[in-house]
């Protein structure tokens, strides 16, 4: 394989675990918003509605897939890393004392923002199993 292709297939698998990372907690909006409404209230300090939250799982949800397809790359891309970065900033806490329980789980979202960090740079590299290039780029031949 050239390194062209290894490249193109690492970003691919980065977009697709990731997006299958953000659709569990999206996902989770919508079906258990009593959960999302102690995380906001716990890390984020408000108190929402369960609507709110179904409503910012289906928002999610929508951003989500159309990152997975690789559309607006832009945005999906640069919407999915912001949601991330302050998800980790908001919950920093955890972060310094990694040896409590079960504060070490915090820490898989060190590498999950590296790598939107990453697929946010190379999003112009990122065109395996995207929409256009599974269905336009044929829809041109």
């Amino acid at each position: 394989m050239t390194s062209t292709q290894n490249i193109r297939i690492g970003l691919a698998t980065i977009r697709i675990t990731v997006a299958a990372f953000f659709l569990i907690w999206s996902i989770e909006k919508i079906i258990a918003p009593e959960i999302t409404q102690a995380v906001f209230s716990r890390f984020y300090f408000l108190t929402i509605p369960s609507s709110f939250s179904v409503f910012i799982g289906i928002v999610q949800t929508i951003i989500v897939l159309l990152f997975l397809a690789g559309l607006f790359k832009l945005w999906t891309y640069g919407a999915l890393l912001g949601m991330h970065a302050v998800s980790v900033i908001a919950s920093h806490q955890p972060l310094l004392n990694p040896y409590m329980p079960p504060n070490h789980l915090f820490w898989a979202s060190i590498p999950t923002l590296g790598a939107l960090i990453a697929l946010f740079l190379m999003r112009d590299e990122d065109q395996l199993f995207t929409w256009s290039s599974l269905f336009v780029a044929k829809s041109r031949q």
